[in-house]
């Protein structure tokens, strides 16, 4: 399960206004909303990933038992603070990622020995309960291969514990750090995952309103994992066959379709956008809209002003980066 950087709402020029102020507010509910997710048994089992020596390269953090001292002791005092019901049953591993208002930690099935995540979000704050709804009216109607999968839900009055599908090959943003750019196979294998867990959620009436790399987990660490859309927390979920358009500004900035932008009601062709500017990722290694000034990065993506340094097989011809650009 990734746990990618907070959302970046885009900085507009000074002639143009957003509310993007929300009011925060205490929780109040004592009510467990979510009882009907909690069961006795785990009854969605995922296989099992491959056994690595490290099985979170790069910047996770290594399981608890490879852990110095001091940091055992450290998350030992943190997993105290965990509910009971939930140390009952899982047995915690390791802190593996961070978000604005949660958190992610890879567990072990106390009875089964089946490795899981767990999201913990914070819902004592009007943020965090949005974001906990948002995920969980999508997590709980979707059954894909490409999508994370939920099994179960625990509440407290100040956070919700939802246990996930583990993955434990990285976030394809990594990958991308690591290649530098995919090969057109590569990166077409990787893009037809992706489009088939779209697909399904479009199919759902769902929109996830903020792909990107960061938020495209894989499986395991083998050149030949499935990939899994992960982090629904803008995610709009519609009834089926519910074409309504929406109309909340949200996202991250460098992925946003320029109707967002223009706080114009849109559909879920957003994702598309998004997918296009992961496809230029992939076989690029950079990002076609890139600027340190957010304003000129806005009114680059509202252009749709970019070029291509690379090269692109077309049948017969190949042409170089300089010779590839878009304006329009």
């Amino acid at each position: 399960m990734g746990c990618g950087a907070s959302k970046v709402l885009p900085e507009l020029p000074r002639d143009e206004h957003l509310d993007l102020v929300k009011k925060v507010e205490p929780y109040t509910s004592h009510d467990d909303r979510y009882k009907h997710f909690i069961k006795d048994h785990c009854e969605i089992k995922a296989p099992s990933p491959p056994q690595h020596s490290n099985p979170y390269p790069g910047n996770h953090l290594p399981a608890l038992l490879n852990q110095p001292e001091p940091c055992k002791n450290k998350v030992a005092k943190y997993c105290a603070k965990f509910d009971t019901r939930v140390t009952a049953k899982y047995d915690i591993k390791a802190l593996i990622g961070r978000g604005s208002f949660s958190h992610v930690v890879r567990v072990e099935h106390r009875a089964t020995k089946q490795p899981y995540a767990i999201k913990v979000i914070e819902t004592k704050y009007w943020e965090g309960r949005e974001v906990c709804e948002s995920e969980l009216s999508v997590l709980r109607r979707v059954r894909h291969t490409n999508v994370i999968q939920l099994t179960e839900v625990f509440e407290t009055q100040e956070c919700v514990y939802m246990v996930m599908e583990l993955g434990t090959g990285g976030e394809l943003f990594d990958r991308v750090i690591a290649k530098g750019s995919f090969t057109e196979r590569d990166a077409t294998r990787v893009l037809q995952m992706v489009l088939d867990g779209v697909k399904y959620l479009h199919m759902l009436g769902i929109t996830h309103r903020d792909l990107k790399p960061e938020n495209l987990l894989y499986y395991h660490p083998g050149t030949d994992s499935k990939i899994m859309i992960t982090d629904f927390g803008l995610a709009s979920a519609q009834k089926k066959g519910d074409d309504c358009l929406m109309k909340n500004t949200c996202g991250t900035l460098e992925y946003i379709a320029a109707e967002i932008l223009v706080r114009k009601p849109y559909t879920n062709s957003v994702d598309m956008w998004a997918l296009g500017v992961i496809s230029y990722i992939l076989l690029s290694g950079t990002m076609p809209f890139e600027d340190d000034n957010r304003t000129h990065l806005y009114w680059q993506i509202l252009k749709g002003k970019y070029s291509y340094s690379g090269e692109v097989s077309v049948p017969g011809v190949m042409v170089r980066g300089s010779e590839a650009r878009s304006s329009l």
